[in-house]
This record gives C-alpha cells, sequence and structure tokens, in this order.
C-alpha cells in the first residue's frame, strides 16, 4: 500500500512539472516565435501610432463611421463572450428594439426589414470585427450626407474591402471594419 502511494505522489509530482510547467513554457516559447507580434495579435498601425487589432471587433458609433456590430461585452477582448440571454428573453427583445429604433433614427428612409440582424445583435464573441456587405451597404447613405461623399464612391470602397469566402467555399464575404474605417478616412472627395 505504502509503495502505490509512493508510486502515484510521484507521477503526480511529474505531471505537475511537466504539464503545469515545461509544457506552458515551451508553448509560450512556440507562440512567441510563430505567431503574428510575438503573439500579442495582428496590431494595425497608422502613422506608427497602433489603432487597434486586425480581428478584434472595436466601437464605431459615430455617424460618420460605418458602425460595428454590437458588443455583449463591450469589445473587451479579456472578457471574450455572448450575452447568454435567449431570443424569447424581453431584456435581450428590449435592448434589440432600442437598437433598432437607433439604428432607423440615424437612417432615415430605411425600413426595419431592411437591417441585417448583425447590427442589432452581438456575436458570441461579443468581438466579431466583420459585418457582411450588406451591413456596411446599409449604411452608404447616411455616411455620404455626413461626409459629402458620393454614395456610389462609399459603395466603391465597400466593394473594396470585400473579403470573399475562404478559397471560395467557406463561410461568407465579409467587410473588415477597422481597414474600412481607416480608408474611409484616407479617402479624399
Amino acid at each position: 500500500m505504502k509503495s502505490h502511494i509512493l508510486n502515484a505522489l510521484k507521477l503526480t509530482l511529474c505531471c505537475i512539472v511537466f504539464l503545469g510547467v515545461l509544457y506552458p513554457l515551451a508553448m509560450l516559447g512556440v507562440g512567441k516565435v510563430v505567431a503574428p507580434n510575438g503573439g500579442k495579435g495582428e496590431t494595425v498601425e497608422v502613422n506608427g501610432r497602433v489603432v487597434g487589432y486586425h480581428r478584434v471587433g472595436q466601437n464605431f458609433d459615430e455617424d460618420r463611421y460605418f458602425w460595428s456590430r454590437p458588443s455583449a461585452v463591450g469589445y473587451n477582448a479579456a472578457g471574450s463572450g455572448g450575452s447568454n440571454k435567449g431570443p424569447g428573453n424581453p431584456d435581450y427583445l428590449a435592448t434589440v428594439q432600442a437598437r433598432l429604433d437607433t439604428f432607423l433614427v440615424h437612417h432615415p428612409g430605411i425600413h426595419a426589414n431592411q437591417v441585417p440582424a448583425e447590427l442589432l445583435t452581438a456575436s458570441g464573441s461579443g468581438l466579431d470585427p466583420h459585418l457582411s456587405p450588406q451591413g456596411a451597404l446599409v449604411q452608404v447613405a447616411r455616411i455620404a450626407r455626413v461626409r459629402g461623399i458620393s454614395e456610389d464612391r462609399l459603395r466603391q470602397l465597400v466593394n473594396e474591402h470585400t473579403e470573399g469566402p475562404l478559397l471560395g467555399l467557406f463561410g461568407t464575404s465579409t467587410v473588415n471594419l477597422l481597414e474600412l474605417n481607416l480608408a474611409l478616412d484616407a479617402l479624399k472627395n
């Protein structure tokens, strides 16, 4: 019996050292070498200043920008997650209705059935940096009015920043909003 306990303790100690210390340190080292930006994420820089991360959603809510998808976690990458409220939850329905009402006030001429669901509901992670092309295009009239840019030029800009499905087969077309809004700022009327 004593020998079994000693063997179990030795195995436990070896597992703690290997799985709790050596393996995580090895993965950290691999991540620093292989992952973009040493494992700190793909940053987007403008004039030498970091303005965001390529794969993390950010809050764009000014009328002069394409609005981002709502976030249940306030765009906090350290606290990724959804709201965990079901589609029948009264609080959730009130939140979605408030988002729809806000959208319609800022987009006269758009009807509720023309607003893509992605502009009213948060993604599962709360950090989705993309919209569908339709989610961006429905906002063109507002941005054209605020910035004094033609709607055709803004549609062209959205099309230039639309990424197709992976290998042309997997997923849907998306638009990275950070890249689109940076291109919008760089656009000359």
